[in-house]
């Protein structure tokens, strides 16, 4: 590819006008390279072409043709005052496509904030689902745990409750303030029984219960103590087998009192270890 030839004289009066050496190369080759104003001509119908300051390349060789000396070419007034105003033309224009080009940058760049802004707004959004999904899985860990202690702490009561020969199911009320109106009613007591009790009575109570559960535990078949604690609530031994509360041995309090000593053996793991051993003879 070489630059095609021109007429030089030409060339130079074009520059002498202001246009630029490509610009005039390109308006002489394009325009027949026969005069100055055919090339102003075509410089002023491709002012907005992109590659009008860009070199014309050609692929042939280029070859000096004589060319005959001709009258010379002068410029008129006309044209060289048409030429700074074509020159400033071309300036505005070209200051025009910057301005666009510049407005469609700024476009792109406010768009692609726009991107960013997205991005992070949904980067937030996605972090903060995160963090309310770990604060639920944290209390639904903290819930099982407490699940757990509660199941550990039935187990253990209904294990206590083995030991006792008592039923795993059904928990007792811990509320040792019983009423027994059904069954005072069914009993038909003469006068309303007094909800008074001995310590002395109450301790022997603790006593009969502390060795029971002492012999469960150290697996010991014999349950005296069982028998004397009835014994301490009223029940009396018939024919050597079995055992019967009269109706005039009913006391409410003296039965109010050994459920809750029994109650307490049942749901207090410390039942006992800090109670004063008491002589049942005494």
């Amino acid at each position: 590819m070489a630059v095609p030839g021109v007429d030089k004289k030409l060339l130079c009066e074009l520059e002498e006008m202001g246009f630029p050496e490509a610009r005039a190369t390109r308006a002489l080759h394009y325009s027949g390279n026969s005069s100055v104003e055919a090339a102003i001509n075509w410089i002023i119908d491709h002012e907005n072409d992109a590659d009008i300051d860009e070199m014309p390349l050609s692929a042939q060789v280029p070859v000096d043709i004589p060319i005959e000396a001709s009258d010379p070419f002068f410029i008129s007034e006309e044209m060289k005052l048409k030429a700074p105003e074509i020159s400033d033309q071309v300036r505005k224009n070209r200051e025009v496509e910057e301005k666009k080009l510049e407005r469609s940058r700024e476009k792109e760049r406010i768009r692609a904030g726009k991107g960013l802004q997205v991005a992070k707004r949904m980067a937030e959004e996605n972090e903060r689902k995160r963090n309310v999904a770990q604060r639920k899985a944290d209390v639904e860990e903290k819930r099982r745990a407490r699940e757990r202690v509660r199941q550990k702490l039935q187990q253990d009561k209904a294990e206590r409750r083995g030991w006792l020969g008592l039923p795993v199911e059904g928990p007792l009320s811990v509320n040792p303030a019983i009423s027994f109106s059904h069954e005072s009613k069914n009993l038909e007591l003469g006068k309303p029984a007094l909800l008074t009790v001995s310590a002395r009575k109450e301790d022997l109570m603790r006593e009969c219960l502390r060795s029971l559960k002492r012999q469960v535990m150290s697996r010991v078949g014999k349950f005296k103590e069982g028998v004397k604690f009835l014994e301490l609530c009223g029940f009396e031994i018939i024919g050597g087998e079995f055992l019967y509360l009269p109706k005039d041995k009913v006391d409410m309090a003296t039965l109010a009192e050994a459920w809750a000593v029994l109650n307490s053996a049942i749901t207090n793991p410390y039942f006992g270890l800090f109670s004063r051993s008491v002589d049942a003879g005494d």
